[in-house]
């Protein structure tokens, strides 16, 4: 399993919990799962968003 999987999952079941019992508005809910991402992504430096991108075209293989 790699590092970030427990992460990712814990997102995945907290956003899940507040779509299904939460009494905020279905589109609200939506916005902060998706918003978040997006606003961790804009707070990262150059530099740190260039060493993203480069990781993100490595692939698995030869």
């Amino acid at each position: 399993m790699a590092r970030n999987t427990p992460v990712v999952v814990g997102g995945i079941a907290i956003g899940a919990l507040i779509l299904i019992w939460s009494p905020i508005p279905f589109l609200l809910a939506l916005l902060i799962i998706l918003g978040l991402p997006v606003v961790g992504y804009l707070m990262l430096d150059p530099s740190q968003r260039r060493r993203l991108k480069d990781r993100r075209r490595r692939q698995i293989g030869p």
